[in-house]
């Protein structure tokens, strides 16, 4: 007889016997307690002193290519032998210092780089040793911080409590560490899209409901890709030009929000960057803040790893207006170089955050005492129900470094992309393309006499080269069509001499892509 058959019999009967038919139970196999039900642990070391020293073998392993890591290539391919993907799986296991030995081998030689000085591309964090030894302790408490009482939540409401009083948030406000931005902004703005529909949208979705969003045509792709995820669509976006420095024109904001609302659109949330994907830039959060609330708008910033020059006592004037945003999101694996993964995000009404994402099922009700105490859990403001102890090493890197250290290595990024963008100017061979807004400089090789197209290809070709020689790490981005260099300095490891050494390869690269023989538009840098 068919399973579901049987199902449906036991449920017109209520018979026993055909639920015992259906589902297997374990209880009905004799079980003997010699069957090593009383053995230690299978996944416990035979031996406590040897696995020890192991470990501290291993520990010295992972300590030393920190240490050892700017005296090697800023980056090296992996192997082709290493890239083999159809390996069997381990049925018999192997002594762990085989498997380290293995890392050492295999995998610490050809890892990103970006805990290398010369490594600037996108926007990598560097890292601390100290992190090494918080990543221990997070494996070895193993924490499941989606609820419950015990002492990492306290870790992490401590850690929101400072991030509330860095940003001048109210102490009602919420907030919940999280994997990186894009994951921050796709629930801040599901928390925006409740703010906009009503708590109805939890059960009815968005009805139909012709929301739009507005966002610097500069934003993170993040931002659309949160739109789709809501159902919103990425078409309901609306991509806000910038003006020459790169920020979003806040007129044209204000054009675009009273021409949908005339279309009947419902305009429901601006997007605001704080430091650009491309160029760094910063928008004007206070103007962009007051459009926001005139017209009833949820105002998120997306702040990814500009916002944390709220740390500096130099440069945090620029966030001014932050404060009253709605939401705020950023990075702590970024300009603070926690250990991947960690961010935040920040919601001004904590209650429209929680009415959001807290659910009443019966495995997930608090108590008022013992381990189910504790109440709201983080998984009451979020998706995640099972989550990582991130906010451990967040933790210990704020206590072991204070806040004025971080701001000083930040400024120090910022004052170093400013020296770049300077030298860059000061070199006939060199053009930069966009402003020094903070810590990111754009720039190409440019020798006269080329075209746009010649010049697009010679300097992607130039990073390239620059990569596969282990030189350095920068990026490359389109800027108006024109292909620049994208150094973005935030890594506490960098020195002047990196970036003088990046100079210097830079011209010497492109010198020998001319040589080499440069032939009008037929000219294919790949080929050389």
């Amino acid at each position: 007889m068919p399973t579901a058959t049987r199902w449906s019999r036991c449920r017109r009967r209520g018979r026993r016997k055909l639920i015992a038919a259906t589902l297997p139970d374990i209880v009905s196999t004799p079980v003997n307690k010699a069957e090593g039900l009383n053995d230690p642990s299978l996944l416990e070391p035979a031996d406590w002193e040897e696995f020890r020293a192991e470990a501290h073998r291993a520990l010295d392993v992972a300590l030393n290519f920190v240490r050892d890591r700017p005296q090697e290539a800023a980056w090296e391919e992996t192997p082709p032998g290493l890239k083999v993907t159809d390996k069997e799986l381990p049925v018999h296991g192997q002594p762990l210092g085989e498997v380290v030995n293995a890392v050492q081998r295999d995998v610490l030689p050809y890892t990103l780089g970006n805990t290398h000085p010369r490594f600037w591309g996108w926007v990598n964090g560097s890292g601390t040793p100290s992190g090494v030894i918080s990543q221990a302790f997070v494996g070895a408490i193993n924490a499941n911080m989606g609820g419950r009482d015990h002492s990492p939540m306290y870790i992490e409401r401590q850690l929101l409590a400072w991030m509330r009083q860095l940003f001048s948030y109210p102490e009602d406000a919420s907030g919940l560490i999280c994997t990186g931005t894009s994951y921050a902004t796709l629930l801040a703005l599901a928390v925006a899209r409740q703010h906009a529909l009503g708590e109805s949208v939890r059960e009815q979705g968005n009805g139909g409901a012709a929301l739009v969003a507005y966002c610097s045509e500069q934003a993170h792709v993040s931002v659309s890709k949160a739109m789709e995820i809501l159902g919103l669509g990425s078409r309901a976006l609306r991509s806000v030009p910038v003006r020459p420095d790169f920020t979003l024109d806040h007129a044209a904001l204000d054009a675009m929000i009273r021409s949908d609302v005339a279309l009947g659109m419902k305009p429901f949330a601006v997007i605001s960057c704080v430091g650009a994907v491309n160029t760094g830039a910063i928008d004007e959060l206070e103007i962009i803040g007051q459009i926001c609330r005139e017209n009833g708008l949820w105002h998120h910033v997306d702040g990814a790893f500009g916002a944390l020059i709220v740390l500096s006592p130099e440069l945090r004037h620029r966030l001014a207006g932050i404060e009253h945003a709605d939401s705020i999101a950023f990075d702590f694996h970024k300009w603070m170089h926690v250990t991947y993964a960690a961010a935040c995000v920040l919601i001004r009404d904590g209650e429209l955050h929680r009415r959001s994402f807290a659910t009443s099922h019966a495995y997930l009700q608090g108590e008022s005492r013992g381990v189910a105490a504790g109440a709201p859990w983080p998984c009451d403001y979020g998706i995640d129900l099972s989550r990582g102890f991130a906010a451990l090493g967040i933790w210990m890197l704020l206590n072991e470094m204070g806040t004025k250290r971080l701001g000083e290595a930040i400024y120090r990024n910022c004052r170093q992309a400013a020296w770049l963008g300077q030298q860059v100017d000061s070199m006939k061979q060199l053009q930069r393309l966009a402003p020094v807004s903070l810590n990111i400089v754009c720039f190409r090789f440019a020798p006269a006499g080329l075209s746009r197209q010649q010049l697009n290809r010679i300097n992607r070709h130039i990073v390239v080269t620059l990569h596969c020689d282990g030189i350095a790490v920068p990026s490359f981005t389109e800027l108006a069509g024109e292909t620049a260099i994208r150094v973005c300095i935030a890594n506490h490891r960098t020195r002047l001499d990196d970036l003088q050494a990046l100079l210097d390869a830079v011209i010497e690269i492109g010198a020998r892509l001319m040589t080499a023989g440069l032939e009008g538009e037929e000219f294919d840098v790949s080929t050389h």
